[in-house]
């Protein structure tokens, strides 16, 4: 018997910026701070060009681009230890994280 994937991979989606604002949009989960997951959520669903779309737009709503995860550090400080992070780093960095 084999395992059928339930949702085939979506390359090449349309990131606007409307779309880039649903990022903004998913609740945590139970002991997570919410803006450490959606810093999170964002890095893991978005190129790094759309990824500084939505650092500028996560600012602009008063969100804490400094939030501290379940580890005690900022999404940047995780993200700088990533091999491709580099790009998402600087976005961080040039929106004022720490």
């Amino acid at each position: 018997m084999s395992l059928r994937k339930d949702k085939e991979k979506v390359l090449g989606e349309i990131f606007d910026e409307e779309r880039i604002k649903t990022f903004l949009d998913y609740p945590a989960p139970a002991g997570v701070n919410a803006d450490y997951h959606l810093l999170e959520k964002a890095y893991r669903g978005m190129r790094g060009e759309n990824f500084s779309t939505f650092v500028r737009l996560f600012a602009e709503a008063g969100r804490d681009l400094n939030a501290v995860g379940p580890e005690g550090k900022t999404f940047l400080q995780v993200v700088k230890h990533h091999r491709n992070g580099e790009e998402y780093a600087l976005a961080l960095e040039a929106a004022g994280a720490q």
